[in-house]
């Protein structure tokens, strides 16, 4: 893959990957999407690898990495399974937080484990009520002497069921104008008294990726455990969405390159009317279709990529990639299952479990319609 930010040091890395993970993880993962879940042995082994976090310091058991690498790794996950996608959460979504506005007690405590495999992350933001709308979430988190004390509920969060530690996004000041500002970040470790896990939520598809509800009921959290400043909790969730709805746009754009590889490579092998498919006219303009634009949206997110590696603020483009290639992949990926024909409705058949994963890119790190929301404000409507 030509892009302008891959080094050497990257494809060594990429290779790494590849190899380590055509070795760990191939072999079981039609197996994990049956059991609805990765096992925490194989986070123990991307730790041992130093395939969590790469981007932290050595002192907190990273490599001090750049945004590349966590590309390289999002890539590689991709491309063995969308399943895969909550080690990127936990790596470039959730520890950020931990770092960027965790104080020095509170990184050494948690950081070391988050690069291990042995602490594992998740954000907890989506409420049964709420969805898109963060500033009127519910979840309250009121100072009681040297606690804060939680209750309500979250759902559809990904790495539920094995988090260790939840960022949890609350309401610390629920009579505040705007709403936004009484929203703040707490760090709920999975053994706290008043915490607990519903059920494992069964989606369409990503089976292998675990999904919850989580619970907290006078859940009483160290106050020690408050990330940053009180009440700035919405301002940190402004500040990270851009990388989060960069990398979820990556693993879309994957996605649709996977799936369109893998067709080309069936319709040149499968027959019909005395002739491989490849070489009906038809067939040929629509690969050609579909090709052109897998290639626009690779071009687009890697112009991206360099950008944001160079700290521009990109927000707006982010916004216009993710909802224009989460559809295309879409697009693309049902396309594919049609070239397929009836195999492509098998579950033997990857394409399949490529059709069912997709459709989750267009609302996990904010929906498409949210995104448009976004690029109509940033051009002044």
């Amino acid at each position: 893959m030509n892009t302008p930010y891959i080094q050497s040091e990257h494809q060594i890395l990429r290779e790494s990957v590849r190899k380590f993970l055509n070795k760990e993880a191939k072999p079981y993962f039609d197996t994990w999407e049956k059991n609805r879940i990765v096992p925490r042995d194989f986070w123990i082994k991307m730790g041992e690898q130093g395939f969590l976090c790469p981007w932290l310091e050595e002192s907190y058991g990273g490599i001090e990495a750049d945004f590349a690498y966590s590309v390289v790794l999002v890539e590689e996950l991709e491309r063995m399974g969308t399943g895969l996608m909550g080690i990127s959460l936990h790596s470039d979504v959730c520890v950020p937080y931990i770092y960027h506005y965790g104080n020095e007690e509170q990184k050494k405590k948690w950081l070391p484990g988050c690069t291990s495999g042995k602490l594992i992350t998740a954000v907890a933001m989506t409420e049964p009520g709420t969805g898109s709308d963060l500033a009127n979430i519910k979840t309250t988190a009121i100072l009681d002497g040297d606690h804060y004390v939680v209750n309500g509920q979250k759902t559809f969060i990904s790495n539920g069921i094995h988090s260790d530690l939840i960022i949890l996004v609350c309401k610390t000041d629920p009579h505040a104008v705007p709403a936004h500002a009484g929203i703040s970040l707490l760090v709920v470790e999975a053994d706290t008294p008043g915490f607990s896990r519903g059920r494992k939520l069964d989606k369409i598809g990503l089976h292998s990726q675990d999904t919850a509800e989580l619970m907290f009921d006078d859940c009483r959290v160290p106050k020690a455990n408050l990330l940053g400043i009180e009440g700035s909790g919405f301002k940190y969730l402004m500040e990270k969405l851009q990388p989060e709805r960069l990398l979820a746009t990556l693993m879309a754009q994957v996605s649709a390159e996977d799936a369109l590889e893998m067709t080309l490579a069936y319709v040149k092998t499968r027959t019909a009317f005395g002739k491989p498919l490849s070489k009906q006219q038809h067939i040929q303009f629509k690969m050609a279709d579909l090709a052109t634009e897998v290639s626009i949206g690779r071009t687009y997110i890697d112009d991206l990529i360099v950008k944001h590696m160079q700290g521009v603020d990109v927000v707006t483009q982010v916004s216009m990639a993710k909802a224009w290639i989460t559809e295309m992949a879409k697009r693309v990926t049902g396309e594919c299952l049609q070239l397929h024909g009836g195999y492509g409705y098998m579950e033997e058949y990857p394409i399949a479990r490529r059709y069912r994963d997709i459709p989750v890119s267009a609302i996990y790190a904010g929906t498409n319609e949210i995104m448009k929301m976004i690029i109509a404000k940033n051009l002044g409507l």
